[in-house]
């Protein structure tokens, strides 16, 4: 990149097709977002509805509902290996025509779902296509931006997440307890399809690891080469340390909060309706500012540097936020800077894991460190449940150790290579 190039705005001499990638592969991952948060908001009535319980906070009805998100889980690390090593063998297009296919159909067949193991099957389904839609995704966004503009386009690609995270909102509250109603509008994004198809070409370092007959998607030369096996198990920690702090951590905002209101003798109710606005609209507001600006800091600063100064910074703001406020409105202010630095390392893992991979094993790469880490978190999540019900351990103080993992994750960028200004290995 010459002189005049970095004075120019990131987003000058961006294509309107680059445009049009990334408005596609945004609006992708704003529904996979979305289907993946419309359980956690409608699982307690349709939890309760199944099991004919009387109440949505029923002890069986938190049981089932920790066992779909593992079940989940599990379903997205299969689907992100699976679909990217696919990605890698047939093409992106295609790739991602399946699995939008696969999480907006099985989606919207919960709506008929009259058992537990109906909920179990189709949540496992929807999550193959969530965690696959993402490494498709983020590897076409990588591919098709110019070096200068990567950054900051695969920011503004994985930032979109927060409207997803609203538009299940949204649906949860139309619907109130008519939850099937949800998903059938979880089917919406198989439209998405006639869109994708239409308008995506493959990139052409795609079609040039194909016509060079280079080995495509192949898990043996990902783990059995030193070069790429090492930055893919690392990276797959490295994602293990964000997804499980968004768990234990970013997502415990809301149960902050209402503690918070608790402790200071308001009602139940009122407390748990004002937790879930801190939580679902402030703090999530300042996790989508973060989402953002975490492209532009990678694009000045490097990506390690990036990452490094987000977990720094989170380390001390998490226990700033678990012991310093005072009143509801302090506890508002503070809410946005939480989800700022806690959530904005996740733009991250758009921006890095497609940089570290060649041509021929992009998305397989990028697919396995996403979801590899959400498999590695697992375990961080019954954890961080288990640390949170310990007689004598404060939440504050069960978040505040769980935010120790970002020490972690600081670590692991000694080991792991910087990217800025380096083309896409081929």
């Amino acid at each position: 990149m010459d002189e005049a190039d970095k004075q120019l705005p990131w987003y000058a001499g961006v294509t309107r097709y680059e445009w049009l990638v990334l408005a596609i592969a945004s609006a992708g991952w704003i529904f996979d977002v979305f289907e993946g948060q419309l359980f956690n908001i409608t699982r307690g009535q349709m939890l309760s509805d199944l099991l004919g319980t009387s109440t949505p906070a029923a002890d069986e009805v938190k049981r089932w509902g920790d066992l779909f998100l593992a079940v989940f889980l599990v379903g997205g690390t299969l689907g992100g290996v699976l679909f990217g090593s696919l990605a890698d063998r047939i093409g992106r297009k295609p790739t991602m025509v399946i699995t939008i296919l696969c999480y907006s159909v099985f989606s919207g067949l919960t709506f008929f779902a009259t058992e537990l193991w109906h909920v179990a099957a189709l949540r496992f389904l929807v999550a193959l296509g969530v965690g696959g839609e993402w490494a498709v995704a983020a590897s076409l966004v990588a591919e098709v931006f110019p070096a200068r503009a990567r950054a900051n386009a695969s920011g503004i690609f994985h930032a979109t997440s927060v409207l997803g995270t609203w538009l299940a909102t949204v649906a949860g509250m139309v619907v109130n307890t008519e939850w099937r109603y949800a998903y059938l509008i979880g089917i919406l994004p198989a439209l998405l399809v006639l869109w994708v198809r239409s308008s995506v070409e493959e990139p052409q370092s795609w079609r040039q690891a194909q016509s060079e007959k280079q080995r495509l998607g192949s898990f043996r030369e990902l783990l059995g080469v030193r070069r790429w096996a090492q930055p893919a198990l690392l990276g797959m920690l490295l994602a293990a340390v964000g997804l499980g702090t968004f768990w234990g951590v970013t997502v415990a905002g809301q149960d902050l909060t209402q503690d918070f209101l608790s402790r200071h003798d308001v009602p139940a109710a009122e407390a748990a309706q004002k937790a879930r606005f801190a939580f679902g609209f402030v703090q999530t507001a300042g996790g989508g500012l973060g989402l953002l600006c975490f492209g532009p800091l990678a694009q000045r600063l490097g990506r390690r540097p990036a990452f490094a100064l987000m977990q720094l910074a989170a380390l001390v703001v998490v226990p700033a936020t678990c012991f310093l406020p005072r009143t509801y409105n302090e506890m508002l202010m503070i809410l946005p800077v939480f989800g700022f630095f806690t959530l904005g390392i996740h733009a991250g893992f758009a921006i890095y894991f497609p940089e570290l991979f060649p041509n021929n094993l992009r998305a397989t790469g990028t697919g396995f460190c996403f979801n590899g880490g959400r498999l590695l978190a697992a375990p961080i999540l019954w954890f961080s449940g288990e640390l949170k019900s310990w007689p004598g351990v404060s939440l504050q103080w069960a978040i505040t150790l769980l935010s120790l993992l970002f020490v972690l994750g600081i670590a692991l960028l000694w080991f792991l290579p910087e990217t800025k200004g380096r083309p896409l290995p081929e």
